[in-house]
C-alpha cells in the first residue's frame, strides 16, 4: 500500500494535505510534492474521520449474535465515512459481552474502520423502556460483572440508573474510566440528575426509550439535555426522533451532542433478538411496530443534522465530540499536523467520496477518482 499520499486541490482553507506513515505530516505543501499516490480532491472537503459510538451491526454482520463479525465490518462502515467505532452489544445472555471482548482481543487484523472497543447496551435496562431489547433477559446491575467488563476495557455502558444498584453501577463504571451512559430508562429528572452527579456522562439515543419530556415533568431526557456535563446521543435519521426535536436538542446541547446510527444488520431477522424485523417502510421494526435500530449510515445522520443546525455542528457531532467523550488524544476527531490520518473527503452535499484510516485508503467512490 502507498505510504505517502498527497491530497490536493481540496476545498476549504487547506488545499493540500500530505499523509505519511499513518500521520498527517503537513498542510499546504506544493501540489506537485513527491508522493506514492496523489489524490485530486477536485473541490472535495477533507474532514476528520467519523467516530461511531453506537452501531449494532451492518450488512450481514450482527455484533451480538456473532462477535467475530466486528473485525469484518470495517470496510462497510468506511463507506459511510466511519473510521473508528464502538461495536454495540445489546441485551443478551451472560457470557456474550465476554465473548465479544475475546473476539476483539484475538482478531489479528482489521480492515476499514477500526473498532475502539465495546458499547454495552443492556441488560441493565428498565423493563418499562426496554424498546426492542428482549425483556426476558433484563436484570438488575451486577457489580461483579461490571468490574470484569471495565477491567477489560469496556468503553461505554448504558444502563437505567433507577434500577436497584443502578447508582452504584454508574459510580463503578465512571470510577473505572469508562463512560457511564443513561438509556432505556424510566427515571425522573431528579434520579437522572443524581446519576449525573454520580458520574454519568452520556445519554444513549436521547428521547428514544426514555420517560417522555413534559413541561412539568422533564424526565431523564430533560435533565440530560439541560446538564452541560453530559454529551447527548441522537439517532438523526429523521425517524427515531422528529426533525423538530432534533433541532431543539442540537441547539440546546450545542457542542455536546453526538450523532449515532444505531444501525442493525441488514438481514431479514435480527439474530440477537431472535425475532424477524419488518423493513417494509425502510425502517427496522419488530412485528408490533417498535423501532429496532437504525437502517441508515452515520453519514445520513450528518446530512440530516446539517440541514437542521448547520454543517459545522453536524460534523463536530461525529468527530470532535465523540473523541472528547472517549478521551482520544491521537488526532482522531480532528485534522491536525502530527495527528492520526483518519480522514473523510466529502462532496458539497456531504456525500462520502473517500475514506482514509491510519493513512490507508479504505473506501473510494467513483466521485473521488482523479
Amino acid at each position: 500500500m502507498p505510504d505517502r499520499i498527497l491530497l490536493r486541490d481540496l476545498a476549504g482553507p487547506v488545499s493540500t494535505i500530505l499523509v505519511e506513515g499513518g500521520l498527517i505530516v503537513r498542510f499546504g505543501v506544493g501540489r506537485d510534492a513527491a508522493a506514492d499516490q496523489v489524490i485530486d480532491g477536485g473541490g472535495l472537503t477533507a474532514l476528520p474521520g467519523f467516530i461511531e459510538l453506537q452501531v449494532n451491526g451492518i450488512g450481514e454482520h450482527d455484533f451480538t449474535s456473532d462477535p467475530t463479525s466486528i473485525a469484518r465490518a470495517g470496510p462497510l462502515l468506511a463507506r459511510h465515512g466511519v473510521t473508528s467505532f464502538l461495536a454495540t452489544i445489546v441485551t443478551s445472555p451472560r457470557g456474550t459481552v465476554e465473548a465479544a471482548l475475546d473476539a476483539l482481543a484475538s482478531a489479528s487484523s482489521f480492515g476499514g474502520a477500526i473498532p475502539l472497543g465495546l458499547h454495552v447496551e443492556g441488560p441493565f435496562l428498565s423493563p418499562m423502556r426496554h424498546g426492542a431489547h428482549d425483556p426476558e433477559l433484563l436484570r438488575a446491575p451486577d457489580l461483579a460483572e461490571l468490574r470484569t467488563w471495565t477491567a477489560r476495557g469496556i468503553r461505554i455502558v448504558t444502563l437505567a440508573p433507577e434500577l436497584p444498584g443502578g447508582m452504584d453501577a454508574v459510580r463503578l463504571v465512571a470510577d473505572a474510566g469508562a463512560v457511564a451512559a443513561i438509556g432505556h430508562t424510566n427515571a425522573d429528572a431528579e434520579t437522572a440528575r443524581a446519576a449525573i452527579d454520580a458520574g454519568a456522562r452520556y445519554a444513549t439515543h436521547l428521547f428514544n426509550a426514555m420517560r417522555p419530556m413534559a413541561h412539568r415533568d422533564p424526565g431523564a431526557a430533560g435533565a440530560l439535555l439541560a446538564d452541560e456535563r453530559v454529551t447527548v446521543g441522537l439517532i438523526a435519521d429523521g425517524r427515531h426522533v422528529d426533525p423538530t426535536m432534533l433541532a431543539v436538542a442540537g441547539r440546546a446541547a450545542a457542542g455536546r451532542f453526538s450523532i449515532v446510527s444505531d444501525a442493525v444488520s441488514s438481514t431479514l431477522g435480527h439474530r440477537a433478538l431472535d425475532r424477524a424485523l419488518d423493513r417494509a417502510d425502510g425502517d427496522a421494526r419488530l412485528p408490533d411496530g417498535t423501532l429496532a435500530g437504525g437502517s441508515f449510515g452515520l453519514d445520513h445522520g450528518v446530512r440530516t443534522m446539517a440541514g437542521l443546525v448547520g454543517v459545522d455542528a453536524a460534523v463536530e457531532a461525529v468527530t470532535g465530540t465523540p473523541a472528547r467523550l472517549l478521551s482520544l488524544e491521537d488526532g482522531r476527531g480532528a485534522v491536525r499536523e502530527a495527528g492520526r490520518a483518519d480522514l473523510v473527503l466529502v462532496t458539497p452535499d456531504l456525500e462520502v467520496a473517500l475514506t482514509i484510516v491510519g493513512g490507508r485508503i479504505v473506501h473510494r467512490a467513483e466521485v473521488a477518482a482523479g
